[in-house]
């Protein structure tokens, strides 16, 4: 194991640039400490905890703020006397640590990295709909998403199975379609209260990720319409369910009580969340009459601006006009989607998730216990021998904010399912959205990925021990 880390390339995602020195070797010691100027102090004293070292002025590990770096990127040097880490940012540095971090200790490779994002999206997805997690498993997930340089998380909030963030005004989403009894087979009852997602996005924003919500719209909404009969189509009460089926809820496009639920609802949203994006999700609205999504769209797109925010949506909503920032989430593994060639044509950026490469909840082999197989069967060479500019044609490079790695929680039910699903493809989709598109090589991914094995063993992560990988 430490054989292996003694490689500066030793590390996921690949950097965009590596020039080892093996001779400069840098040893951690017990008097060992981290400096930092002002800007960077919350990063350093990440560093030194994650080490267990000191911050101190004068430090052998010194992180700077360079702001000739791209915000996200980093510069790494490590000799035999010093470590002096750059970021454009404190973002950038904050990457470049957990680079640091995975080259392991006490022993540091000598040499030098410079590195930077392909896309400024990398996202990932935690259905908390279908099974709710709780905000200290959520964070725990996060802990883990960072170590990767994922930097969005999509919290999938609502769905026929359950409503899973407070809104004042509204208290029956929580009290009725957030409490006991929901979740797909009844088994994931719970909701964030918003002090809970206030304090979810303060965490994840001091590791500098964003919270991206969703409030899923038109369609998946009989968890809304049991708590609130008036958004049916006759008034009438519906029944609650905690099946897996899809496609057979709609709001009512041609009522107004809809248009006054969606918006005191994306207004909530909107003003709770710190970043910049609101999802309205969109899909699968089979029983929602195309005119009627197209009318529902044209009034509903525009709210997330008016409040703020760009809207984000599954890749149905390129069927309708889209608001010039709106970003169009392509999913379905289909090889050809006009509606999202036509959006990229005019200007809209795509979020690259499709669910033959990056959806997590897909099962590994036939044998996987856990997860679903509508889009095949999902090993990791699969989530990491693909390239998102070559996915659709007419939607390059220059169209693309970035890839998304969905994880939907149906057959999901603890934390440690969360991971045994994650790990080790979420690693494979990072490095598709970080490293330069050139420079990737399943052989050498599949060595690096081995390696971190012993760590996931050590910290009782529940990992799947894929038999493509080489585990030691």
């Amino acid at each position: 194991m430490r054989a292996q880390k003694k490689q500066l390339s030793d590390v996921i995602p690949l950097p965009a640039s590596v020039r080892p020195a093996p001779a400069a070797t840098f040893t951690i010691i017990s008097g060992t400490t981290v400096s930092a100027a002002a800007e960077a102090a919350a990063v350093a004293g990440h560093l030194a905890s994650a080490l267990g070292l000191e911050v101190a002025a004068g430090g052998d590990i010194r992180l700077v703020v360079d702001g000739s770096l791209e915000p996200e990127g980093y510069r790494l040097e490590i000799t035999s006397s010093a470590v002096t880490l750059a970021g454009g940012t404190p973002q950038g540095l904050f990457w470049g640590v957990q680079t640091l971090l995975q080259l392991g200790g006490p022993e540091l490779p000598g040499g030098v990295i410079e590195d930077a994002p392909r896309y400024p999206y990398r996202g990932a997805m935690l259905d908390l709909a279908r099974h709710f997690f709780s905000v200290q498993e959520v964070r725990a997930h996060i802990d883990l998403l960072v170590q990767f340089k994922i930097n969005h998380l999509h919290l999938h909030l609502t769905d026929d199975q359950g409503w899973r963030l407070e809104i004042p005004g509204w208290p029956r989403l929580t009290e009725v379609s957030g409490g006991a009894g929901t979740g797909v087979d009844g088994t994931g009852p719970g909701f964030l209260t918003l002090a809970e997602y206030a304090d979810l996005n303060a965490y994840a924003a001091e590791r500098f990720v964003t919270i991206v919500p969703e409030i899923d719209m038109p369609g998946h909404v009989n968890a809304a319409q049991l708590a609130y009969p008036e958004l049916t189509a006759d008034g009438q009460p519906v029944s609650q369910r905690t099946d897996a089926e899809v496609g057979y809820s709609s709001l009512v496009a041609g009522k107004e009580e809809t248009y006054a639920f969606v918006e005191d609802v994306i207004k909530t949203v909107c003003d709770v969340t710190p970043g910049p994006y609101l999802h309205i999700g969109g899909d699968e609205c089979l029983s929602t009459p195309s005119e009627d999504y197209r009318t529902f769209l044209a009034r509903v797109l525009p709210l997330p601006g008016k409040y703020g925010k760009r809207a984000i949506g599954w890749h149905e909503i390129a069927a309708a006009d889209l608001p010039e920032t709106a970003v169009v989430h392509y999913w379905r593994p289909e090889a050809d989607e006009p509606n999202v060639t036509r959006a990229a044509a005019a200007g809209r950026q795509i979020i690259m998730s499709p669910a033959d490469r990056t959806y997590l909840d897909m099962k590994y082999d036939a044998e996987t216990h856990l997860g679903l197989d509508w889009a095949g069967l999902l090993g990791v060479r699969q989530s990491y021998d693909w390239d998102p500019a070559d996915r659709l044609p007419g939607v390059g490079e220059e169209a693309l904010l970035g890839v998304e790695a969905p994880l939907w929680s149906e057959t999901l039910r603890t934390l440690a399912d969360v991971q045994y699903l994650t790990l080790p493809r979420l690693p494979a989709v990072a490095e598709v959205g970080w490293s330069p598109r050139g420079s990737r090589d399943w052989d050498s991914f599949r060595t690096r990925l081995a390696a971190f094995g012993p760590r996931w063993d050590a910290a009782g992560i529940a990992y799947h021990r894929s038999t493509e990988i080489d585990w030691p």
